[in-house]
């Protein structure tokens, strides 16, 4: 039995351990210190703000400093998300949201040493969802493997995109809009001047995204704003590639037309009364104006006209896509061979005919099938494509091109019944959480869990995903176009130079009137 003095020692040895742990957890950055929490050998500092609340006079202006505070601020739970309507990722529960949202959240492994590389997370949701506090997205993994991670807050829907003339007289550089984008830049910004006090690299800084973040990084790859903030670049499903002829409602002028005929539809005349109206009200008919713009300060020119300047981000680079992206996207049950045009119109409007006939079919299961093989050529397939190839043609750094396609085994009941390799089914592997979910995982899902999150953090320490006992992964060239398949085998294929894929090329050429010389390589 311990004496009193030996009570009264263990007490003091005890205090001293939880204040070291405490200190351990605590990190001085530019705008004060903060206490994280330490959960095994990974501390989590949750909802840090980069940049001021964007309320009141602060909506739709490019983000402000954050005012400093005295003392330790608790970095123990999540901020709010950014306002939005619905969830980014069927079946997962709607996320608090606040306007004010511009927070960030650092996962690092425990103890000191080397600087650690830096990955920074953009969630995706179509520009007007999502949520860095969905568990899925949390860092504790990729940190465990060695990296530092961030996951960034940015506006959203129409708070974070709107375009309209008088706030791009105000704005004095003659532009409006991609405040989301904006938001982006400031959170790499935070991490330049504060990532060391974290264990991170500042000079080696990696963003990764999926979806609508995987499209940002391809704007901010185009970005004058963005550059010298990032090294290294993994875009999950998700470009902006397509000639913005056919979708002339990006440029700046159109947008600001949709931008007024918005704040006539809320009753709203002027600036200063959309600034004043209930951020709930101004959620609706907001689709018109929640998309990029281009304009002449953070996007003044596409991505593929970056590419084609040679004005880029240029980054060693990671792309793909899914083998069936549109399964968790489209409803295609009614889908036949009668009606097989008239729904792509209904869903995406006129668009040119040899896109649509290019995906033949002679039975109503066939014509559903190929509604689906369209939607992902669409939306994801054929800009992952085109990207890995201009990549390829004008960078001085390499990029690597992967396709994934494990079936992942998702509830046989409920919204993401029959998923399979479907848009958002990378996410449990790329992040390695297969542990998050009670399903039934097999032994290759492990497996392609385990290397496609090991090949993440190793391009990002590096620029080369190639390391240890991992599967050699080369890089993708037009000379010799290969794809690194993750699925039951992970294994290295020849890159799909199919009809569709030519189609969309010479289409994409007419409707600019230029080539690139991209599709005349193969």
């Amino acid at each position: 039995m311990l004496t009193s003095r030996a009570m009264a020692v263990v007490a003091v040895v005890l205090m001293a351990y939880a204040a070291g742990s405490a200190s351990a957890q605590t990190v001085r950055t530019a705008d004060g210190r903060v206490r994280g929490e330490r959960s095994g050998d990974v501390v989590a500092y949750l909802g840090l703000p980069f940049a001021a609340p964007p309320i009141g006079q602060l909506r739709w202006r490019e983000p402000q400093p954050v005012a400093p505070w005295r003392g330790v601020r608790s970095a123990r739970s999540f901020a709010p998300a950014c306002v939005q309507n619905g969830v980014s990722i069927p079946g997962e529960p709607a996320p608090e949201t606040s306007e004010d949202c511009l927070y960030l959240n650092v996962w690092r492994r425990g103890g000191s040493g080397a600087r650690r590389p830096v990955m920074v997370w953009i969630h995706g949701g179509g520009y007007t969802n999502g949520a860095t506090a969905l568990p899925l997205y949390w860092g504790d993994r990729l940190a465990a493997k060695g990296a530092v991670v961030v996951t960034i807050n940015y506006r959203l829907g129409p708070l974070g995109w709107l375009a309209h003339p008088e706030l791009t007289v105000e704005s004095g550089r003659g532009s409006s809009g991609n405040y989301g984008l904006m938001d982006q830049i400031a959170a790499l910004r935070w991490v330049q001047r504060n990532i060391e006090a974290f264990g991170g690299d500042p000079n080696n800084v990696t963003v990764f995204g999926q979806s609508a973040g995987a499209m940002a990084i391809s704007l901010l790859m185009a970005s004058p704003q963005a550059r010298g903030l990032f090294d290294r670049a993994i875009a999950q499903s998700g470009g902006v590639f397509e000639p913005v002829q056919l979708a002339p409602h990006y440029l700046l002028a159109n947008a600001e037309r949709d931008g007024e005929a918005y704040g006539t539809a809320r009753g709203a005349d002027s600036l200063a009364e959309l600034r004043a109206a209930p951020v709930e009200h101004l959620l609706e008919g907001a689709g018109r104006v929640s998309h990029p713009v281009i304009e002449p300060y953070v996007l003044p020119r596409t991505p593929y006209e970056a590419y084609l300047a040679r004005s880029f981000v240029d980054v060693p680079l990671i792309v793909g896509a899914n083998a069936d992206e549109a399964r968790s996207l489209a409803d295609v049950e009614t889908v036949t061979t009668g009606n097989f045009a008239a729904e792509i119109e209904r869903a995406w409007g006129a668009l040119p005919d040899p896109l649509v006939t290019a995906y033949p079919f002679s039975t109503d299961a066939e014509a559903r099938a190929a509604r689906l093989a369209f939607e992902r050529d669409l939306r994801f397939g054929w800009d992952m494509w085109a990207w890995a190839r201009l990549h390829a043609q004008t960078s001085a750094h390499p990029v690597f091109y992967y396709r994934f396609a494990q079936a992942t085994p998702f509830p046989d009941e409920g919204p993401r019944a029959g998923w399979g390799a479907a848009h958002f089914a990378e996410l449990w592997y790329a992040f390695d959480h297969l542990n998050q979910e009670a399903w039934a995982w097999s032994s290759a899902d492990r497996r392609t869990a385990h290397e496609m999150s090991s090949y993440w953090v190793n391009f990002a320490a590096s620029g080369d995903p190639n390391r240890g006992d991992l599967p050699h992964w080369p890089a993708f060239t037009n000379e010799a176009p290969t794809q690194f398949e993750f699925g039951v085998q992970t294994r290295l294929v020849t890159a799909p130079v199919d009809r569709q894929v030519q189609v969309f090329d010479a289409v994409y050429d007419a409707v600019r009137g230029s080539s690139f010389g991209v599709a005349s390589d193969q």
